[in-house]
C-alpha cells in the first residue's frame, strides 16, 4: 500500500503526459486515491501490525515505513494538501491545466516518498524529485519576474542540495549505516568515525536553506508568492517541511546522542531562528501585497519549529513534549498556510488584484470567502481552539520542560540568577513574533473584506463549489487538530 501512495501519482501524471487524459479530472481521481489510501494505511499502522514497503531499483534496496516518528504526520499532509489543491485548481487555460495537474502529482509523488522512506539515499532522491516541477511552475507560469525568481530559487536550492548530499553521504559513511532506524542500534553496538561539527554543520545549511532558515531564505516568500496556486499549496504546505523532517528524524535516530551531533551548533540556531521570527516577521508587515505577505508570514513561522528542534537537541531527544509540538504545528502550519494560498488565488481570480490597497469590502459581496479567510488567518496567528494555537503552545512548553526557576537572588536583574538558559532565553524573545503575526494578518483582513467596496472587489461574482469544498477541508481539519490535538500524538 506505501509502494501504490507514490506509483498512483507517478502513474496519472504520464497519463496526463502521454496518453493526453483530461489533466484535472485525472489528477482529482489520483489525489482521491492516494487521500483515501493514506488515511487507510494511517489507521492501519496505529491499530495494526504495523507496515513496511520495500522495492529494489538497479540493486538498491529502499524501504518505506510508517514508523519513523513524523512519517504519519507528514503523510497525511501530503495526502490531504494534494487532494485540496487539485480540488481548487483555477487553470487559465486547457494547456496550463495539464502542466499544473502533471507538476502538483510529481511534487505530491516525490514529498510522500521522502516522507515514507527509511533509506536516506532514496530519502533525498524523493525531495529532488519534487523540486523539479516548482522551478519549472515558477518559470513558465509564475507571476511577476517569474524567470528571475525560478533561477534564484534554482540556484539557492541547488546549492542546498549539495550541501546536504555531503552532509548525508559523511553521516552514513561515518556510521555505516544507511537507514534511519539502524542508527542508534549502529551507535550502541559499533565504533563510529564521525566528525560530528562539520556533519551537522553541513546538515544545517542544506536542511536550514531547505526550510528557508535566516539568513538563507530570501528565496522563499517570491517563490512562493509567484508560484501557481496548486504548486504554492504544496511547497510551501508540505515540501518545506522536508528540511525540519530530516533533521528531527536523525535526532531521534541520534537519541541521547543527539546533542553531540548537532550541541556545537545550538546557540547559532537559536539566533537564526529568531531572525526567522523577528526580521522576517517585520518584512511581512512591510508588504503592500497579499501574497508577498503570505510568502514572508510561511517563511517566519519556521522559527518557532526550528525552536522546537533546538529544546529536542539539548534534552537529548527526551523531550516528549518539543516532538509532539513539532508535529502539531507541522501540521497546523501546512493546513493553514495552503488555505491562504488557496484563497489567495480566489482572490485574485475574483478581484484581479493582490494589492492590498487596491482591496475592500469584499466579505459584503463574498461573506462566505471572508469567513474562510478569517478562519486560516486566526489559525495562522495562533487563535485557541485551532491547531496552530496547539502546536506553538505545546512548543513554548516543551522549552521550559524540566526547568525549575531558581528562588534565591531574585532581586538580581541577570537572568542566569534565574536558571535560564539559552532555549528559555529565546522562546521569551520569540513570543513577540505572536504580535507581529496578529498585526499583519489582521490588518490584511481589514483592508481587503472590511470598508466599502472598492472598484476591484465589485467584479466579484461568487464563488464554485469546488473552491468551497477544498477551503472547507482544510479549515475543518485546523478545527478539529486544534480542539483534538491528542489525535496527532
Amino acid at each position: 500500500m506505501l509502494i501504490w501512495l507514490i506509483l498512483i501519482p507517478l502513474l496519472a501524471s504520464a497519463c496526463i503526459g502521454f496518453l493526453r487524459t483530461p489533466g484535472r479530472a485525472t489528477a482529482l481521481v489520483s489525489a482521491f486515491l492516494t487521500l483515501v489510501l493514506g488515511v487507510s494505511a494511517i489507521l492501519m499502522f496505529m491499530y495494526g501490525d504495523g507496515m513496511d514497503g520495500y522495492s529494489e531499483i538497479c540493486g538498491l534496496r529502499s524501504q518505506f515505513t510508517l514508523s519513523l516518528p513524523l512519517s504519519r504526520i507528514m503523510l497525511l499532509l501530503t495526502v490531504v494538501v494534494t487532494f485540496a489543491a487539485i480540488l481548487g485548481m483555477r487553470a487559465p487555460s486547457p494547456q496550463a491545466e495539464r502542466s499544473w495537474s502533471i507538476s502538483a502529482l510529481l511534487l505530491s509523488a516525490g514529498a510522500t516518498g521522502a516522507f515514507l522512506s527509511d533509506h536516506i539515499i532514496s530519502f533525498y532522491a524523493f525531495h529532488e524529485l519534487a523540486l523539479i516541477p516548482t522551478f519549472v511552475m515558477i518559470g513558465f507560469y509564475g507571476r511577476g519576474e517569474r524567470r528571475t525568481i525560478a533561477w534564484r530559487a534554482t540556484i539557492y536550492l541547488g546549492l542546498a542540495s549539495m550541501v546536504l548530499l555531503a552532509g548525508l553521504v559523511l553521516l552514513c559513511i561515518g556510521l555505516h549505516c544507511w537507514y534511519f532506524s539502524s542508527i542508534q542500534l549502529m551507535l550502541a553496538t559499533a565504533q563510529i568515525s564521525l566528525s560530528a561539527p562539520l556533519v551537522s554543520g553541513l546538515l544545517l545549511i542544506g536542511f536550514g536553506t531547505l526550510v528557508s532558515l535566516f539568513p538563507f531564505h530570501s528565496w522563499a516568500a517570491p517563490a512562493y508568492a509567484s508560484a501557481p496556486t496548486p504548486i504554492a499549496m504544496l511547497h510551501a504546505g508540505v515540501l518545506k517541511k522536508f528540511g525540519l523532517y530530516g533533521l528531527f528524524t536523525i535526532a531521534w535516530a541520534f537519541g541521547p546522542y543527539c546533542m553531540a551531533l548537532f550541541g556545537s551548533w545550538v546557540n547559532v540556531l537559536l539566533v537564526l531562528l529568531l531572525g526567522n521570527i523577528l526580521w522576517v516577521g517585520y518584512v511581512t508587515i512591510a508588504q503592500s501585497r497579499l501574497d508577498n505577505m503570505l510568502g514572508n508570514s510561511s517563511v517566519m513561522h519556521m522559527g518557532y519549529i526550528f525552536l522546537a528542534f533546538a529544546a529536542y537537541v539539548v534534552s537529548g531527544a527526551s523531550n516528549a513534549l518539543a516532538l509532539q509540538g513539532a508535529a502539531i504545528l507541522m501540521l497546523a502550519h501546512g493546513l493553514s498556510i495552503s488555505m491562504l494560498f488557496l484563497l489567495n488565488g480566489q482572490i485574485e481570480a475574483q478581484t484581479r488584484t493582490l494589492e492590498l490597497s487596491a482591496m475592500g469590502g469584499l466579505a459584503r459581496k463574498l461573506p462566505l470567502l471572508g469567513f474562510l479567510f478569517g478562519l486560516a488567518g486566526m489559525a495562522s496567528i495562533g487563535l485557541p481552539l485551532l491547531a496552530n494555537f496547539a502546536g506553538e503552545f505545546t512548543i513554548f512548553l516543551s522549552c521550559f520542560a524540566g526547568w525549575t526557576p531558581q528562588t534565591t537572588a531574585v532581586t538580581d536583574a541577570c537572568c542566569s540568577s534565574w536558571g535560564l538558559g539559552p532555549v528559555q532565553i529565546t522562546v521569551i524573545i520569540a513570543l513577540w513574533g505572536l504580535v507581529i503575526s496578529a498585526v499583519y494578518m489582521l490588518r490584511a483582513i481589514r483592508r481587503i473584506f472590511e470598508a466599502d467596496p472598492s472598484p476591484a472587489t465589485e467584479r466579484a461574482t461568487r464563488l464554485s463549489c469546488s473552491d468551497i469544498l477544498s477551503a472547507s477541508l482544510l479549515g475543518a481539519l485546523l478545527l478539529l487538530f486544534g480542539i483534538a490535538p491528542f489525535l496527532l500524538v
